[in-house]
């Protein structure tokens, strides 16, 4: 017994030596994978690549991207909270996984708040509110005041219901107590050129799709969704500014996450590289250039208050629009 008792405490000192700090000082002890849900070439797995090489050199590790698109970001989400939490893997997911689909989808095969560790919060994705520049409408007041005085609703176009764009807008109608007609696209830059030929009125609309068509005069910008101006566009309003709602913002954002039981001073050093590297200028500007928002990453207790309250306030409204488990 009392030699079973010794073997017991020698293998509960092993664990604690494991999660104790000096086991953090010999993180990592081989490459590191960030998964991307989205396929390579896009600006998420851009900046991943950016950032990626910058982490490795400052380990000492080869960083590799693996893109795993599919299942509305969420084969990504599984994968990575199925991983062995050593932090070797990691994830990078967006509003959609961790706010919108556990609310939206009957089923999901992780849990957002149970399976995952936030380690970077690093940037905003904002939509760019465009119209038909055949319209009479200039600002978003007009917008509101044309929509509630149009005899039929206006038209606005998303890549689908419950995504982040379809629910801005209707956030936006909310909001206000407008009426408008969702048209589902298949097609992003379809629905683009269908705006700007009429066919359809307006979106809440990623940069990367709608910037070329702002800059040719085919699209008019009304005001981004997030509550400070796109560097790209530094002469449209947040729509908060514009509309007088001081605190509207309807963002997507890239946070890169662990899973859940990585040691906490894995964390926090993966935390600390990330808040280094994202103050580079270069990065930012990087960022920018895509249409993107860098944000200084705030502390980890931040980001986890910021991901229960996009939860939410994503969940009410796929909630009330009747969409809990549509999908």
């Amino acid at each position: 017994m009392f030699k079973l008792t010794r073997w017991a405490l020698s293998a509960l000192a092993l664990i604690g030596l494991a999660y104790s700090p000096a086991f953090g000082q010999t993180y990592p002890s081989r490459p590191i994978t960030i998964v991307v849900p989205l396929a390579a070439g896009t600006g998420m797995d851009v900046i991943a690549r950016m950032y990626g090489e910058k982490l490795s050199q400052s380990l000492g590790k080869p960083v590799i991207i693996e893109n795993k698109p599919g299942a509305s970001l969420m084969l990504a989400a599984v994968a990575v909270a199925n991983a062995p939490a050593d932090g070797h893997t990691l994830l990078i997911s967006t509003s959609s996984a961790m706010s919108i689909n556990p609310t939206l989808f009957k089923k999901i095969n992780y849990d957002p708040e149970k399976d995952f560790a936030p380690v970077s919060w690093y940037l905003k994705s904002p939509f760019i509110l465009v119209v038909n520049p055949a319209l009479p409408i200039r600002s978003v007041p007009d917008l509101i005041k044309y929509a509630k005085a149009s005899a039929t609703p206006l038209t606005y176009s998303s890549p689908g219901p419950g995504v982040a764009q379809h629910l801005s807008i209707e956030f936006m109608k909310q909001r206000f107590g407008v009426d408008m007609n969702h048209i589902p696209y298949r097609s992003t830059p379809q629905s683009m050129v269908d705006i700007s030929t009429g066919v359809v009125h307006l979106a809440f609309a990623e940069a990367g799709a709608s910037l070329p068509l702002i800059k040719d005069g085919r699209l008019r910008a009304l005001a981004v969704s997030a509550l400070t101006r796109l560097p790209v566009l530094p002469d449209v309003p947040p729509f908060a500014e514009a509309s007088g709602a001081a605190d509207f913002e309807a963002v997507s954002w890239h946070m890169l996450l662990a899973p859940a039981k990585t040691p906490r001073e894995i964390v926090l050093k993966l935390h600390e590289e990330m808040k280094r590297i994202m103050s580079d200028k270069d990065m930012q500007q990087r960022m920018a250039l895509l249409g993107l928002i860098p944000i200084d990453p705030p502390s980890i207790a931040v980001t986890e208050q910021y991901l229960k309250s996009e939860k939410e306030k994503w969940s009410a409204l796929v909630k009330k629009l009747g969409l809990a488990g549509s999908q």
